[in-house]
């Protein structure tokens, strides 16, 4: 079911959310499968549990062409729940962010260059990934959901802030 993502500006996006003590459960499954509709619906590179008004440490991720995101590179559909992020290095990268909780706006957002994830799959199984690029923005843009961070408050440099059909004027960028 496509559920409605919530909005910078309602309180529960800066709420912490909580760890997932049940894995493989037929409710976590439905919320899953909530998440994958919505996130595939809207064209979205993730999305977090506490993005539908759930606040568990749910995250899912995945690209292979995305229209919101052209030159991106694929990350793999991943299911991950109660994440520990480990940055691997102090290089930090610089690129443009969107977010489906802010349609319509863009910003650049400075993230960790490598990042190593930890947590699980719905199941219950170990995950264990160390990434770089898309993938690693990604991630870290999801995780920082959990933990009541919108990308906005990340950005340093205001002037590369705004709605994607001024910043980017007769470019094909799609964004809700």
């Amino acid at each position: 079911m496509i559920r409605e993502v919530l909005k910078m500006g309602d309180p529960r996006l800066l709420q912490q959310a909580q760890p997932l003590s049940r894995f493989d459960t037929p409710e976590l499954q439905a919320l899953l499968t909530d998440m994958r509709d919505t996130m595939a619906h809207l064209s979205g590179a993730g999305l977090a549990a506490p993005q539908i008004g759930v606040g568990l440490q749910v995250v899912i991720f995945g690209v292979a062409h995305n229209p919101r995101y052209p030159e991106a590179e694929e990350v793999p559909d991943t299911v991950l729940i109660n994440p520990v992020l480990t940055p691997l290095s102090d290089e930090l990268e610089e690129d443009w962010e969107g977010c489906l909780s802010l349609p319509g706006l863009r910003g650049v957002v400075p993230r960790h260059a490598r990042v190593r994830y930890q947590g699980c799959d719905a199941s219950g199984n170990p995950i264990d990934r160390s990434v770089s690029g898309f993938h690693a923005r990604v991630v870290q843009h999801e995780c920082d959901h959990l933990m009541g961070i919108l990308y906005p408050m990340r950005i340093r440099d205001f002037s590369k802030f705004g709605f994607v059909d001024t910043l980017f004027p007769g470019e094909d960028i799609l964004d809700e």
